[in-house]
């Protein structure tokens, strides 16, 4: 599918906006296609699934025995006052700790899936790289990370969007709260910013999306 919806969506972040709208539309996930077989064979892990409340994803990964956590990094990044202050040049300063203290809180927990869909197109440059660490920090061995990356910062397919679950290989689309996409990402950028993982599997897409299981 070259295309997730019919109508361009554009716009800036905007707080008041915090559900998903409109229809859902399948994609097909070869990264979620994998992931789901582990899901489906292992009961008991603990998931982070990031973005606005899903009730199809709670329900999907609880069912298979699993528990969830939810993470709503690109609306609190950008709802949230986080820039403090603007240094010499006139670039934003970002409040990145406070950021990571109030929204990727996880005390004790650890976590052997995280769902992170496409979160990292669209947070603000200085959070990129902490939450990366972040999560690294709170990953169980072998513990993986599914992440979509676009290829390009133009097009239909580039609209901030929520990730469905389904039993079948393809995801739901859905398009969220307008938030415009920050950066595109590259094979080599990908690689860069996960450096020190331990695997790293991609799967081709045709709508300028990669999808990359990272395995810690």
């Amino acid at each position: 599918m070259l295309n997730w919806f019919e109508k361009k969506q554009g716009g800036g972040p905007t707080a008041s906006v915090t559900t998903p709208a409109g229809p859902r539309v399948p994609r097909h996930s070869g990264g979620w296609a994998m992931l789901r077989k582990r899901l489906q064979a292992e009961p008991g892990l603990r998931v982070i699934d990031v973005g606005f409340t899903s009730p199809t994803n709670i329900n999907f990964l609880t069912e298979l025995g699993h528990s969830v956590y939810l993470a709503d990094l690109v609306h609190d990044a950008w709802s949230d006052n986080w820039q403090s202050a603007m240094d010499e040049e006139g670039n934003p300063k970002w409040n990145v700790e406070g950021f990571l203290n109030q929204s990727m809180n996880f005390g004790d927990r650890t976590f052997d899936v995280v769902l992170l869909w496409t979160a990292l197109d669209y947070l603000p440059e200085a959070f990129v790289v902490p939450v990366v660490m972040r999560l690294s920090e709170a990953m169980n061995p072998s513990g993986q990370v599914l992440a979509f990356f676009h290829m390009r910062t133009r097009g239909e397919e580039t609209a901030y969007c929520r990730f469905h679950l389904t039993d079948s290989d393809d995801v739901q689309v859905q398009i969220a709260q307008p938030t415009p996409i920050q950066r595109a990402f590259t094979n080599r950028s990908i690689e860069k910013l996960f450096a020190g993982w331990s695997g790293h599997r991609q799967f081709l897409a045709k709508d300028s999306v990669s999808e990359v299981i990272m395995t810690r």
